[in-house]
């Protein structure tokens, strides 16, 4: 699978473009749909991922087609071919966060709940620390050598963040 990001927005929220086959799955379209759509170009989008509702991750969402956007996702497996990807519930940074993880790829996108190096902020409306707590134990018993894909900076590993940062340490 190709992992494209895109930093978008004044906040420089990571949309992420994953491309297999020739079709795509975008995560978090919070601004610039231009600087997105010609990443895209005319490949087939199959579905739109959402880490979280703040706007930075949602900004050009409604230019897109209501009908591609994963609302309301369970906790569970889903496949939209050719992806197949796990919906995993990480509330803390807000009510409604998810991570979405691609076990084939080895691929983790945490949104806000995970940064390289630290966690999302639960000062906010929605926000939670005992919540955050729990999620960041859920997260803790995958892989180390899972790659994380957050919702703005660097990329990390699993491993890195068990490592280095003070929250999961």
């Amino acid at each position: 699978m190709k992992i494209t990001q895109i930093p978008v927005g004044p906040l420089q929220a990571n949309c992420y473009v994953l491309e297999k086959d020739n079709q795509i799955i975008i995560i978090d379209p919070g601004d610039e749909f231009e600087k997105i759509s010609n990443i895209i170009q005319n490949k087939n989008i199959v579905k739109i991922l959402i880490t979280h509702y703040h706007p930075d991750h949602i900004g050009v969402l409604d230019q897109f087609d209501p009908t591609l956007i994963l609302k309301d996702p369970q906790e569970k497996q889903y496949t939209f071919n050719p992806f197949t990807f796990e919906a995993i519930f990480t509330k803390g940074h807000t009510e409604d966060s998810v991570t979405y993880f691609f076990r084939q790829d080895n691929a983790m996108f945490t949104g806000d709940f995970l940064f390289k190096g630290t966690i999302g902020r639960t000062d906010l409306p929605g926000g939670d620390v005992q919540k955050m707590k729990k999620s960041i134990n859920k997260i803790k018993k995958y892989s180390d050598d899972i790659k994380i894909y957050p919702g703005h900076g660097a990329t990390t590993s699993l491993k890195a963040e068990k490592e280095n940062n003070y929250f999961l340490v």
